[in-house]
């Protein structure tokens, strides 16, 4: 996984074009507090193997159809339907809210341009996984993903620990979703570097973001992997860039 991140393979000669896709991530209250569901990926994938996810994947004709075209739209369509297809939940495409947008970096071969979105899970409903892409399901508190990723537990790339990190304020389903309305979700472009043998992340108003040198003095807004667990630094940076994690 450290490999996919660090951007060290040989970058392709053109930027491949960033497919559209989108995340769900689906929420339900409990006496833990906000709990979401997780989803961990066979180990024998080659992308994020054994990473814990939200649902998601890329846009299909079926979404682009059912929206009109509408990019938004079938990015909302495919968020319901992914969900569907992995856990048996169908959330509706109305009830969600965007939380951010990530865009994969240039450097990488498989790119994509992805929407997350969080909605109130549906109620009644069993979670189904097909046991082949996806092996385990969990709901789990997010305070309690947080402490087990902190811990070496929890395995999940930056836009899944990130997106944890922000909804973590939210006490209730109905406190993150009025947030829809003040709420501008960030256009993330990570770009991935080395720095005295740690992998990082680096986001916009980072120093060392547009040239790639994560060495550079100055302000850090980066996920720095330490050992198996990720960490957000948003320090010294101009306020034109405000913390991913909206703390």
């Amino acid at each position: 996984m450290e490999e996919q991140l660090a951007g060290n393979g040989p970058a392709p000669k053109a930027a491949v074009e960033a497919r559209p896709a989108s995340t769900v991530v689906l929420l339900r209250d409990s006496s833990d507090g906000l709990e979401t569901l997780l989803l961990k990926r066979n180990k024998a994938l080659l992308f994020a193997g054994g990473a814990w996810v939200f649902p998601g994947g890329a846009l299909e004709p079926a979404d682009w159809q059912a929206a009109g075209d509408d990019v938004e739209g079938a990015a909302r369509q495919a968020a319901a339907r992914e969900a569907a297809e992995e856990t048996g939940l169908c959330p509706a495409p109305q009830s969600m809210i965007q939380i951010s947008h990530w865009t994969t970096p240039l450097s990488e071969g498989k790119r994509f341009s992805t929407w997350i979105y969080a909605a109130p899970c549906p109620e009644n409903c069993d979670v189904v996984i097909d046991g082949s892409e996806i092996h385990e399901a969990r709901w789990i508190s997010v305070q309690a993903a947080l402490q087990q990723h902190h811990d070496g537990t929890l395995a999940v790339l930056p836009p899944t620990y990130i997106t944890l990190c922000d909804i973590a304020r939210y006490p209730t389903v109905a406190a993150l979703l009025a947030s829809g309305e003040s709420r501008q979700p960030p256009q993330v472009f990570p770009r991935p570097a080395r720095h005295e043998g740690q992998v990082l992340v680096m986001f916009r108003g980072d120093s060392g973001y547009e040239s790639g040198d994560g060495s550079l003095p100055g302000p850090r807004h980066r996920a720095v992997l330490e050992g198996s667990r990720w960490r957000y630094i948003h320090d010294g940076v101009a306020a034109e860039f405000p913390p991913l994690t909206g703390a």
